[in-house]
């Protein structure tokens, strides 16, 4: 048995005026999972060398719980909740209430409580997943992986976190080749830059769950670039 296929495209790319209607648009062409992503204007990046802050992890402040909750009125859709937020434990109960599905905390910010959000997380009905930012070592992720009370997904940002729109990095594939090959049933998920031109790239890596926003809400039709995600993520 493998992997299944999840396209979720970003809704940081819809129209957030039409958030019911755009969410009930994509899912109606063929999308799997609501992709959101929860940043925090306060939330620190911690730099590959250093426990020492660095700069802002992300400077915008986007989706937060009540718009979650607001959307989980109307729709029953998976919600991928991507967390670029300083203490990702503060989030998890309003997210939890909000209605979440998946709630994915970044290992660099949760180096020291891992053990006891992945807890939590779970305890409050969600799916718990980790991210990591381009910069950082593979290695961050096993112990999460292999713990008693593992994460069900690793997220490998093919971007730096913060802004859609930008260039997807196609070295992060190295990343995903060493995560399937040592865990061959993992969710796998890729955030950044996906699209028709890289989908073959990451599908043939390992990735089975794909974030895709302005390629997805740019399209003049989304429901052939979502077909066209999942079809290559089946082939490979």
């Amino acid at each position: 048995m493998g992997v299944t296929p999840n396209i979720a495209p970003s809704m940081l790319s819809a129209d957030f005026a039409n958030l019911s209607s755009e969410a009930h648009r994509i899912l109606n062409s063929g999308a799997d999972w609501l992709h959101m992503d929860v940043m925090s204007h306060l939330t620190l990046f911690f730099s590959n060398s250093s426990s020492i802050p660095c700069r802002h992890f992300v400077p915008n402040l986007t989706i937060g719980a009540p718009v979650i909750e607001s959307l989980r009125k109307h729709t029953t859709a998976y919600l991928d909740c991507h967390m670029m937020v300083t203490n990702p434990l503060d989030y998890v109960e309003p997210l939890g209430k909000a209605g979440a599905s998946g709630f994915t905390f970044h290992v660099e910010t949760s180096k020291d409580n891992w053990q006891e959000l992945i807890q939590m997380i779970k305890s409050h009905g969600m799916r718990p997943g980790v991210a990591l930012n381009p910069g950082t070592p593979i290695g961050e992720v096993y112990p999460l992986v292999e713990a008693e009370k593992p994460v069900e997904m690793v997220l490998v940002m093919t971007v730096e976190p913060g802004f859609g729109g930008q260039k997807f990095m196609p070295e992060m594939m190295d990343k995903v080749r060493i995560l399937r090959k040592r865990y061959p049933l993992l969710d796998i998920e890729v955030d950044g830059g996906l699209g028709p031109s890289n989908i073959d790239m990451a599908a043939s890596a390992g990735a089975n769950c794909i974030v895709a926003g302005s390629s997805v809400f740019g399209a003049s039709e989304p429901a052939e670039v979502i077909s066209l995600l999942r079809s290559s993520v089946q082939k490979a």
